[in-house]
């Protein structure tokens, strides 16, 4: 089942990109907390941080 994340990632949501690479993707939050809170999600789905690959 595709995430909130993973709909951003694949255009289908749209955000406010700050950065984008083949591995990640920033963007602005909707609900920020502060100032420029900025949110940087790998493009990788996984089902916790430690199953993303080393490099």
């Amino acid at each position: 089942m595709a995430s909130i994340f993973s709909k951003i990632v694949a255009g289908e949501i749209p955000c406010y990109k700050i950065y984008e690479d083949d591995s990640v993707l920033a963007f602005l939050d909707i609900h920020p907390e502060t100032t420029g809170h900025i949110l940087v999600i790998p493009k990788l789905e996984v089902d916790k941080f430690y199953d993303l690959p080393d490099d």
